[in-house]
């Protein structure tokens, strides 16, 4: 019985540890995989070392940041799960729109806001709150 016991600790250790790369570093968030990754001399992009593909975001399992790969940028808080391992860089920047109701909403990165409702375009200023409306006749 403790023959069994320990070869099934053994075994539970060894599949634990084959799973695990302790040399990867980073970890590719489009794909869920531990990577190497090298910067690309021509480019200046970090690349899988293995394919040579940019990568969009990753995590440094040292550091515990989330980076993204375009720029260098560490993006902590920044990213948002959009489904199993797909990730987007939430820069601050996005944009609403409604084909059906002629709406479009436009929030930038420096907090601008720009809003088209039907003949009605209101322009909002991110650092001082001024607001400017006009209306198309």
């Amino acid at each position: 019985m403790k023959t069994i016991f320990v070869a099934i600790i053994g075994l539970v250790t060894v599949s634990f540890w084959s799973g695990c790369r302790p040399q990867d570093r980073y970890l590719d968030l489009s794909t869920g995989e531990g990577v190497d990754l090298e910067k690309d001399d021509n480019t200046g992009l970090m690349v899988r070392a293995d394919t040579r593909k940019p990568v969009d975001i990753y995590v440094d399992t040292k550091t515990n940041d989330t980076i993204y790969g375009p720029t260098g940028k560490v993006i902590n808080g920044q990213v948002v799960k959009l489904g199993e391992w797909k990730y987007k860089y939430d820069d601050g920047e996005y944009k609403i729109k409604n084909d059906e109701a002629d709406y479009k909403k436009k929030v930038e990165k420096d907090g601008d806001v720009k809003i088209k409702d039907g003949d009605t375009k209101t322009k909002i200023d991110g650092e001082t709150g001024e607001r400017k409306v006009k209306r198309d006749s």
